[in-house]
């Protein structure tokens, strides 16, 4: 793994966006994983001001996110969908069929996990993913189980996800969905590169147990030690007990 440390989250969001904007130059077709939550907000915002500078053009750019809120249509404020249209697909003026979303009112959703999987595969694969990570370790919503899913499927969220998503629901947590769609970690570590961004030292133990201890479906980030190509982009703070 290649670890870097900045001093800032603000040092660390550039980076990362300066690694995305460098990726989309090298190889205009990128297909591109991405997350949602606070994290990445700071990362998006210099994205935008990037594409706006004419530093990168995103005209042929595939995306595809992680996941996304079980039971709530894509117009919902609280909706990922809705989220990452503000921070990036509508300010990069991406066309509808370059962004691909997993649909949390489809009627059948294992249908839907298989439609999402068959996507990515159409699509060539993913070529750079972009994870954030929990505070118990989860990467997307792969919440610590005694198993992890392999590939896209339908997930319970665990109560202390719920809670860290609350800003999208009016800060109530009884508000979020207790059940999402999620890229399993099999999908996930077969992109060919993968980036993690975490800030704070609330992260600072899951980024120590995840990169130091043993690979465990307890710890969901743990399975990151088994890609060859794997980048983290962290905050003293987050690094703190490495």
């Amino acid at each position: 793994m290649k670890i870097q440390v900045f001093d800032s989250s603000h040092d660390v969001a550039e980076a990362l966006a300066d690694r995305v904007a460098c990726a989309i130059r090298q190889q205009p077709a990128l297909v591109l994983g991405l997350p949602t939550g606070r994290t990445p907000i700071r990362t998006y915002e210099r994205l935008r001001r990037m594409h706006a500078d004419l530093q990168f053009d995103a005209t042929r750019l595939t995306t595809f996110n992680l996941d996304e809120f079980a039971g709530i249509d894509r117009s919902h404020p609280g909706s990922f969908r809705a989220f990452m249209e503000a921070q990036l697909f509508a300010p990069l003026r991406l066309r509808p069929d370059q962004i691909h979303f997993l649909d949390g009112m489809a009627a059948d959703a294992d249908a839907e996990c298989a439609r999402y999987e068959a996507a990515i595969e159409a699509a060539g694969g993913i070529d750079l993913q972009i994870v954030g990570i929990g505070a118990n370790g989860h990467i997307g919503f792969n919440e610590p189980a005694d198993t992890l899913q392999a590939r896209t499927h339908r997930v319970t969220l665990a109560d202390s996800t719920r809670r860290d998503n609350a800003g999208l629901f009016g800060g109530d947590a009884a508000q979020v969905p207790r059940e999402a769609l999620s890229m399993g970690m099999g999908t996930i570590l077969k992109a060919r590169a993968l980036a993690l961004i975490a800030t704070g030292e609330r992260k600072a133990p899951c980024i120590e147990q995840a990169m130091r201890g043993p690979v465990t479906t307890r710890l969901p980030a743990s399975f990151l030690q088994l890609h060859p190509n794997v980048e983290l982009y962290l905050d003293r703070a987050a690094a703190s007990r490495l």
